[in-house]
């Protein structure tokens, strides 16, 4: 490639960032001067958040202590930072609780989502429009020919999942009695059947970044009389997800990726209000008691998103995420899907442009209606690429090793010239990085 088209591009890149209305959230967050395209792991740390959890540590704590259940609003603020997580994928307030980790609220969520099911009593329904279980189970016809034997007894899991999803859903298989059906989520609708009780499936695929018809896949599920359960870990605060809008059943997903909650910072757990009166934890601890101080032996779940928490709650790095959404206040999530997809269109171009033919193949859909916010390469000597990408400064990761470059892009804080630094970087190094 000529040094004019490189460039070209430089400029272009340059000229993209001037017009970024989002290019001023950048000073926001703890950078150097490389390339970090690993957000989709581990987001970047804002500035403000160490003065807060100091404060957390020297004051709530150290000099109020006890207190600051009440006096800092300890005690509610895994629903009160629920609501603030809520707009990003598109909840009303009083939906998500906050707390413990994603995979004992992927847990939570396919064992309640079976129970839920089996209140359905296999009558399908429109998107949104799950039959009522405010008032107990629903009467079910003798020899109902939308059952096999009166029972949902299958779990149908994303066979491309995040390995963690399979196991706990395989876990709540086998707790519950349930068959597990692992299926390519291209595939569900005709995979759905009157024996499946609960789907689980991503959003957008970890591995490949290709985003997963959550709107289309929803309605089949509900046509079918099923419940879903979605992992929004790879989507949420990159996209948006509309779970109200889409009629979503029950959703989970961390806060350390796009959220910029913190190494293992809490998840969160999303209960659509219709279920809420129903919804049956497999964890029913003391914090979700409806009366958690009484202390009585007889478990009384409380009423709305609290009936997701279980045990005491992590208060430091719930407060440290709490501190950390403040990065969002203002940004609305179109626009960032909106630099989202222009970034990873002009690093797919740069990539084109600068490497070598045949040194790469991008795995990530072209299609932005199939797209997340990450780029996957298939590069055969991607384990000491990587690795060189990291010693220049530009960092990605590994997935499915020994073959793939994962690159994530976090719309707050990566801008046009890093996806193009960080493209004539991986030119560079495949250069010098000798063919498998």
């Amino acid at each position: 490639m000529s040094e004019t088209s490189r460039e070209d591009l430089r400029q272009r890149a340059l000229g993209l960032d001037a017009a970024d209305p989002l290019a001023a959230r950048r000073k926001l967050f703890v950078l150097d001067d490389g390339v970090y395209l690993d957000g989709n792991s581990l987001g970047a740390l804002p500035v403000h958040v160490p003065a807060r959890v100091q404060d957390v540590l020297t004051r709530q704590w150290g000099e109020l202590r006890i207190r600051s259940w009440g006096e800092s609003g300890w005690w509610t603020a895994p629903e009160r930072i629920g609501d603030r997580i809520a707009p990003l994928v598109g909840a009303a307030a009083g939906q998500i609780v906050v707390g413990d980790s994603t995979s004992v609220n992927v847990f939570k969520a396919v064992v309640a989502a079976t129970r839920l099911a089996s209140l359905r009593g296999g009558e399908p329904s429109r998107v949104g429009e799950g039959p009522s279980l405010a008032d107990g189970e629903p009467s079910r016809a003798a020899g109902d020919p939308s059952l096999v034997d009166g029972v949902r007894d299958e779990i149908l899991v994303d066979a491309t999942t995040f390995p963690t999803d399979g196991y706990i859903a395989a876990s709540a298989a086998r707790l519950t009695g349930h068959r597990i059906v692992p299926v390519d989520p291209a595939d569900v609708p005709a995979a759905l059947g009157p024996r499946t009780a609960a789907v689980l499936l991503n959003q957008v695929d970890f591995r490949t970044g290709r985003l997963h018809d959550l709107p289309g896949l929803t309605a089949a599920v509900h046509a079918a009389g099923a419940i879903v359960v979605w992992d929004l870990c790879h989507s949420a605060g990159a996209l948006p997800v509309g779970l109200d809008e889409h009629g979503v059943d029950l959703a989970v997903g961390c806060t350390y990726k796009y959220l910029n909650g913190g190494p293992g910072s809490p998840a969160y757990l999303y209960v659509a209000e219709r279920h809420q009166s129903a919804f049956d934890s497999p964890l029913p601890g003391w914090n979700s008691h409806a009366d958690p101080f009484g202390m009585t032996s007889d478990y009384a779940p409380a009423d709305g998103s609290v009936r997701g928490r279980v045990g005491t709650p992590d208060i430091v790095s719930m407060l440290t995420l709490e501190a950390a959404l403040d990065v969002w206040d203002g940004v609305s999530v179109d626009a960032v899907r909106a630099k989202s997809l222009a970034l990873t269109d002009f690093f797919l171009e740069c990539v084109e442009a600068y490497v070598p033919a045949g040194r790469v193949t991008s795995l990530t859909p072209a299609a932005h209606a199939e797209r997340g916010s990450q780029v996957a390469l298939r590069c055969a000597e991607a384990e000491p690429v990587m690795r060189r990408l990291i010693e220049r400064g530009v960092v990605g990761d590994l997935r499915r090793r020994p073959d793939v470059l994962r690159f994530g892009f976090t719309p707050l804080y990566v801008g046009f010239a890093d996806a193009e630094r960080a493209a004539r970087v991986l030119a560079e190094v495949l250069d010098e990085v000798p063919a498998a």
